[in-house]
């Protein structure tokens, strides 16, 4: 198995299925409430929970109808209703595989959650999370995500989405469909602008401050969360941003995007005049189409682009198409339209392991410093022997297996996190701030002795502060990927101190902890976020002019 590379890394990130797979936070049956809380919005009355002094609200509708003739269009508005509305279930992921207890995917899928400490007037900062799962899987009601927590324990209002997902959030169509069908390649990303400006008109009946929301997201949210940096039509929404494990650099070209249609189309046997035939297929049955084509279009890197007979059709992602996306989110520098909006971004110390435990390799942990090089052959050519000389020389007490994952790590996530860091420091505007996740999990790679150490999504409990000691008093469960020990629950803290501290002031602190200083050009420092936090400067330095030399970003 080759190592996993940054061109490939949104790819791989739609095989995340496993991990967003975790139980949800709803069954799909209202649960226990200490008490009912009714609320005002701008379309009607709204009913939520308040449980252990957190309210609650799920499955809102942010929007109307995606379905039908509003299929690859902008929904259709949400019509207000009179009384009140539950909200105390999760609507619908958008369609893909069914997800274990939550409702039915549907294409009408457009409904938020909503964790408050008050629905009061305090104006707490507001935490609007995208989920991960690539462009093509996930929603906004796994059980690592819950925002419970975070709103009890730092005084802050957390709200995610579900949205238009695969084909039918990215299929591009302005080239065949017309005027009515404009933004249709950017149609998932515009229903999260949408959930962010029903946040703008609404978060303040919540307890929030719609004049401080951050928007943040792990994997494909955060891929997500690049995109919106540059898209103008969110720029009015949102104040922060943080990229985590996601650094979207590019997106889908038009050119590409219309190929991969064609090829779509060639699949139903449908001409491309007859396009229209599209709003009659079966949602199921475009889902299945789906599956034969690859998962996440190619992101070419511009050392990495090829020739426009050699382009690679299929997947599905946000595309450029010069209005709603207007260019690439980070490529040839950062979007100006955000220059005042501070940043974090950066990825975990030990990415590849996730995909190793998702794809069932065992095999890199048997690798010797005798066969390493001919396993990086494959990809790196006459340049692997360099490339483990140059790793072992910065890693002394690394072993082959650890120099592996290092590489595949730093290659599949850090690379554009530093490459996001150095553009938007060179843009000479807000701040940004670059950060390592290290904690260590004592969990292994199933059928290995090897250790997941701090694998790709094992920071979303993390950040959330759902690695916690149980309110009741209870024994805790072993984390999915956190492991046991209970030092973990220290890191959670730091974490989630660091993340509400960054939305409430555009600047990340900790109580007990050293200052983050501001991502710059002279001595590049990167906090690493453990039970201790700490500041190093110029991280992975050698590693890092390695491959600048050889062009990789």
């Amino acid at each position: 198995m080759s190592p996993i590379h940054r061109r490939d890394f949104l790819a791989q990130l739609a095989l995340t299925t496993s991990a967003l797979a975790l139980p949800s936070l709803s069954s799909g049956h209202p649960a226990t409430a200490d008490e009912f809380i009714v609320t005002d919005t701008a379309y009607g009355r709204v009913r939520g929970m308040r449980q252990d002094g957190v309210n609650v609200f799920k499955g809102i509708p942010y929007g109307g109808r995606v379905s039908g003739d509003r299929r690859f269009r902008r929904s259709a508005p949400l019509e207000p209703w009179t009384g009140v509305r539950d909200a105390l279930q999760v609507g619908p992921p958008a369609m893909q595989a069914p997800r274990r207890n939550e409702p039915a995917p549907s294409e009408d899928c457009l409904f938020l959650n909503v964790w408050t400490p008050a629905n009061d007037t305090r104006k707490r900062p507001v935490m609007f999370y995208n989920h991960g799962g690539g462009f093509v899987i996930g929603s906004g009601a796994s059980a690592s995500q819950d925002g419970a927590n975070l709103a009890r324990n730092f005084d802050v209002v957390v709200v995610e989405t579900n949205h238009r997902l695969g084909l039918l959030g990215f299929l591009y169509l302005d080239e065949l469909a017309g005027p009515d069908y404009a933004g249709s390649g950017n149609m998932g990303m515009l229903d999260i602008v949408d959930g962010l400006k029903w946040v703008h008109e609404n978060i303040a009946q919540f307890g929030g401050d719609p004049a401080n929301v951050m928007v943040w997201g792990e994997s494909g949210g955060g891929a997500k969360t690049a995109c919106l940096y540059t898209m103008p039509s969110a720029a009015p929404y949102f104040n922060k941003a943080s990229i985590e494990s996601g650094p979207g650099v590019r997106m889908t070209t038009k050119d590409v995007a219309a190929e991969t249609t064609t090829r779509l189309l060639r699949e139903l046997n449908i001409a491309p005049k007859d396009w229209r035939k599209l709003l009659d297929v079966p949602a199921a049955d475009l889902l299945a189409i789906q599956a034969k084509l690859p998962f996440v279009a190619p992101f070419l890197e511009k050392n990495n682009a090829k020739p426009p007979m050699d382009r690679k059709a299929g997947g599905f992602g946000p595309v450029v198409d010069g209005v709603a996306l207007p260019h690439h989110p980070f490529d040839p520098k950062a979007p100006a339209i955000s220059r005042n909006k501070p940043l974090l971004v950066g990825w975990n110390e030990d990415e590849y392991t996730f995909f190793a435990w998702e794809r069932k390799d065992t095999e890199f942990t048997k690798l010797t410093f005798e066969t390493l090089p001919a396993k990086l052959e494959p990809t790196y050519g006459a340049n692997a022997r360099n490339i483990v000389d140059t790793y072992r020389k910065a890693n002394p007490d690394a072993s082959a297996p650890d120099i592996f994952v290092a590489i595949s790590s730093i290659t599949m996530m850090g690379l554009g996190s530093v490459d996001i860091a150095e553009k938007k420091a060179q843009q000479g505007g807000a701040p940004v701030y670059l950060y390592n996740f290290g904690y260590k999990s004592e969990k292994k790679v199933p059928g290995t002795d090897y250790a997941m150490g701090t694998p790709h999504a094992m920071d979303i409990s993390f950040k959330f502060n759902n690695e916690i000691m149980p309110r009741d008093g209870s024994a805790p469960r072993e984390s999915f990927f956190g492991g046991n020990r209970p030092e973990r629950f220290v890191a959670s803290r730091h974490f989630a101190e660091l993340w509400t501290s960054f939305a409430r002031t555009g600047k990340p602190s900790l109580q007990n902890g050293p200052v983050w200083p501001t991502y710059n050009l002279k001595t590049r420092p990167t906090l690493r976020i453990d039970t201790t936090c700490t500041v190093i400067n110029n991280r992975f330095a050698d590693e890092l002019a390695l491959w600048r030399a050889l062009g990789k970003f």
